[in-house]
C-alpha cells in the first residue's frame, strides 16, 4: 500500500515540474514575441520617418501628401505592433 501512495506522489510531483516547465516555456515565448514585434516596429517607423524625410527634400511640394501616405503605414504598423503585444499578453495568461 505504501509503494502505491509514494508512486501516486511522485506522480503528483511529476506533473508539477511538467506544469512549471510549460509556464516558463509560455513566458519565454510571449517575451521573445513581444521583443521581435517591438524591434520590427522600431525598425519600421525608422524607415519609414528616413524615407519620408528624404521624399519631401526631394519634392518639397508634395510634402503633405508624402506626410499623410507615410502617417498612414505609421499607424498601421503601430496597429499591428499593439496586436502583437496583445497576442503576446493572451498566450501568456492562456499558456
Amino acid at each position: 500500500m505504501t509503494d502505491l501512495l509514494l508512486a501516486v506522489q511522485e506522480i503528483s510531483e511529476n506533473q508539477a515540474v511538467v506544469d512549471a516547465a510549460r509556464n516558463t516555456y509560455a513566458l519565454f515565448g510571449a517575451g521573445l514575441a513581444l521583443g521581435l514585434a517591438i524591434i520590427g516596429a522600431g525598425i519600421g517607423l525608422g524607415r519609414i520617418g528616413g524615407q519620408a524625410a528624404e521624399a519631401i527634400a526631394r519634392q518639397p511640394e508634395a510634402a503633405g501628401e508624402i506626410r499623410g501616405a507615410a502617417l498612414l503605414i505609421a499607424v498601421l504598423l503601430e496597429g499591428a505592433t499593439i496586436i502583437a503585444l496583445v497576442f503576446a499578453l493572451l498566450f501568456n495568461f492562456l499558456g
